[in-house]
């Protein structure tokens, strides 16, 4: 079973809703002619209804046999002409179909015509008791029934009642509805002609905001008019001639308030109607999500497993230590999880906290157990936990998690499920809120199997479409799995053999480019006038955003690097300042960073890393040092390892056992994914070019772009020198504004790459550019 984060619901295309609605038409047309024929025919055929079977036997029914089986049905045994009803909701529904409209509030037709179908019978079988056809039977039946128990006057005040839901509901026919009408009537029949010829402007309702005559407002949700809550409906000689006497009119007021919409918002409202919303899904539509049969089950069919006697002798142990220091206990009890289990203590009154957090070692040397930690007082509860290791741990799947209700309902735009807690509930965080998660841990407890459970989890949960991976792996060994879903799911630089990033340098690179892509993005974002990705992305599926002018579907990318110490000890600044930038700015653009390494200590993660990362995962570390470096507060130091881990998310510390996901298992998920149809190369991230390229650029005329001339001009003339510039202008593609850019700064026109910072146009006008190139023409 694949996780998937779309609704399964069954779409039709084209061709399917073109014979769909064929078939209901044709079908309502003989159901038609059926049911009116059925009203001349219905005593000549009474016989044929039960010898069916019989092909001798010949119906008067214009649909012959099966059409007076179906109007006898429908008009005789159920709701008489009413049934007609039915028929002409079935044509609506064909027509819907086959042109191709949206059919969002078919069902609510429906519901209301059944219910209408009801009404109708039962006035039939209310009024016209001798006429069966008129009600059928079930019209004749219910009102005998009813005006049993409630009598006929009861019935007449129940049909009453269903007329005027139906008016106030649909209609909006309400009481206020009709006094503004009146009073328009009134006020129209009292106003002379001369005087109506002399001051009354066009027979509209105005809809000038500052107007305060006007008894009507439109409601823009709706489109219906209603009664203005501050003006009364009092005539005067000024309203009088604005208000209108008509229903023609209110019709007309209504069409103005829709066309207030712009140009653009019309067109985009055309667009979707004709072609739908874009889909950012339909180049790899044929694409399916991983299955859960590809993980393993390490529970063999079981749970967490209780030990009664391990929990009662771990109880009377912790009773007895704190005894023997004179403190008494007034209840404990015990949550189990997968490998710790939670004993919750409530002392007696007058009992300091402190106290008991000091008696850690001693609880420890007296349960002889390894990672005993003390939370006094567990937040949001009146007790103090005395977290102790089970003699047995329970291995908590992959597989288990991501089958799990809590993730597969999961509303989150990057879902991550990290394992379960020690109450053995699956946790479930969204990483575009964290917006960036810090991992550490030393060698061996389990952090690369984190960052495995991580990925997994978002490849369970996002189309390729939807989300790219840049992998920064300096060890080399622990991410080449994923080489496989190159095509799908990760982003590379430009004109670079692999999409696993080992070498240094090319980290550098990967993350400067990074940066150009986030200012790329929050570019778009301005000109778009959206604050984040998912109103930007909203906007661009509802066509309001045209490709032309360099917009485009933005996919989540999350950076992932394993080892970052090695890359801190190599390359210090030149990767600090860039992730620091990242981890600052591009959390609205949809770029999010998890990094990992072994040693936390301060030279690594340093206060400018921390500051902007809030969540963060410590797997066991060797001292307390390390456990405040990762966490700011103890606690790291006393996990028992393999998986055991703490998260915070900079509020409370909560403990898990880390989803564990074998190299085997990840290897099938991956050979899954990319045995499938993909993209013809890994998503490009922007073209870095460094500080030390850009100096020995060759000037060579005749390998210059064919646009190059009219760049020029457009850089000049805002006197901007940067590549998005020249997408947007041009209808360029990065790659090649990019390399425009680097031609312009060898020719001296625009100068040298600062960082995100659009380059400085060493040329001043246009005067000057022509004079550049006359200059050079004649060198030439």
């Amino acid at each position: 079973m694949a996780t998937k984060s779309k609704s399964t619901r069954t779409t039709l295309n084209r061709t399917q809703q073109i014979l769909l609605g064929t078939f209901l038409i044709l079908l309502s047309v003989l159901l038609g002619v059926a049911f009116l024929s059925f009203f001349t025919t219905w005593h000549s055929d009474q016989s044929l209804l039960l010898e069916f079977s019989n092909r001798n036997a010949e119906a008067q029914n214009a649909a012959k046999k099966l059409g007076a089986l179906v109007a006898y049905f429908f008009i005789y045994q159920l709701f008489g002409i009413a049934s007609m009803i039915w028929v002409g909701f079935l044509f609506v529904t064909g027509l819907h179909y086959f042109v191709g409209s949206k059919a969002n509030k078919l069902l609510s037709h429906w519901l209301w015509g059944s219910s209408a179908v009801v009404w109708f019978s039962l006035f039939f079988g209310f009024f016209f008791q001798k006429q069966p056809l008129l009600g059928g039977v079930v019209g004749y039946e219910i009102n005998h029934f009813l005006q049993d128990y409630i009598g006929w006057i009861g019935v007449g005040l129940l049909l009453l009642f269903g007329l005027i839901v139906f008016l106030v509901v649909q209609l909006n026919f309400t009481p206020e509805y009709i006094a503004a009408l009146f009073s328009s009537n009134k006020s129209k029949s009292t106003t002379s002609p001369s005087s109506s010829e002399e001051e009354a402007p066009s027979p509209s309702v105005s809809l000038n905001k500052e107007s305060k005559t006007s008894p009507f407002e439109i409601d823009k949700k709706t489109l219906k008019p209603t009664i203005s809550k501050h003006s009364s409906i009092e005539s005067s000689s000024e309203n009088k001639a604005s208000k209108t006497n008509d229903a023609s009119d209110l019709t007309m007021e209504i069409e103005v308030t829709e066309e207030e919409t712009t140009p653009e918002d019309q067109l985009a409202k055309r667009l979707v109607k004709d072609y739908g919303e874009f889909d950012p899904t339909l180049e790899l539509k044929n694409y399916k999500y991983p299955s859960i049969e590809l993980l393993k089950d390490y529970s063999n069919g079981g749970g967490i497993t209780i030990n009664q006697e391990e929990l009662e002798e771990n109880k009377g142990k912790i009773v007895d230590t704190l005894r023997n220091y004179k403190i008494d206990i007034a209840k404990i009890k015990a949550t189990i999880g997968p490998t710790v289990t939670l004993y919750e203590i409530v002392p007696e009154a007058g009992v300091r906290i402190s106290k008991i957090k000091n008696l850690e070692d001693d609880i420890a040397l007296s349960l002889s157990a390894l990672g005993i930690r003390i939370i006094a007082p567990i937040p949001g509860k009146g007790t103090i936990g005395i977290e102790v290791p089970n003699k047995n741990s329970t291995i908590v799947s992959m597989r288990s998690v991501i089958a799990s209700k809590k993730f597969a309902d999961a509303e989150m735009e990057l879902p991550l499920a990290l394992g379960k807690t020690i109450s053995n509930e699956t946790f479930v965080v969204d990483l575009a809120k964290m917006p960036h998660l810090l991992m550490a841990g030393a060698t061996g407890q389990g952090k690369s199997v984190g960052l495995n459970a991580v990925l997994t989890s978002l490849l369970y949960k996002k189309h390729p479409s939807e989300i790219k991976f840049v992998l920064v792996d300096p060890k080399k060994v622990e991410l080449t799995l994923f080489n496989k879903i190159e095509r799908h799911y990760l982003a590379k630089l430009p004109d670079t053999n692999e999409a696993i990033i080992t070498d240094n340098k090319q980290v550098i690179n990967t993350l400067n480019s990074l940066c150009i892509e986030m200012d790329n993005r929050y570019d778009m974002l301005k000109n778009a006038m959206c604050r984040n990705i998912k109103e930007y992305n909203n906007k661009f599926k509802n066509r309001k955003l045209n490709p032309n002018d360099g917009n485009a579907f933005l996919p989540y990318i999350v950076l992932i690097i394993d080892e970052f110490a090695d890359l801190i000890m190599t390359a210090g600044k030149e990767v600090e300042t860039p992730i620091a930038r990242l981890a600052q700015l591009a959390r609205a653009v949809g770029i999010h960073l998890i990094i990992a390494t072994q040693r936390p200590s301060v030279n690594v993660i340093t206060g400018l890393i921390k500051a902007n990362f809030p969540a963060r995962i410590a797997f066991r570390v060797t001292s307390k040092i390390d456990s405040r470096t990762i966490l700011d507060s103890g606690g790291a130091d006393q996990l028992i390892g393999r998986g055991d881990m703490l998260f915070t998310q900079g509020n409370e510390l909560i403990r898990l056992q880390c989803a564990f996901v074998d190299t085997p298992e990840v290897e099938k998920v991956t050979d899954y994914i990319g045995s499938q149809r993909a993209y013809p190369t890994a998503h490009e991230l922007p073209e870095y070019v460094g500080e030390e390229s850009g100096t020995s650029l060759d000037n060579n005329i005749s390998d210059r772009d064919v646009l190059f001339k009219e760049a020029a001009e457009v850089i000049v003339n805002a006197q901007q020198g940067s590549a998005s510039l020249l997408q947007r202008k041009m209808k360029l593609g990065y790659n090649r504004a990019g390399r425009i850019i680097d031609q312009l700064e060898a020719a001296g026109i625009v100068g040298p790459f600062e960082g995100s910072k659009a380059r400085q146009v060493l040329l001043k006008d246009a005067l000057s550019l022509q004079a550049f190139f006359d200059n050079e023409n004649n060198n030439s």
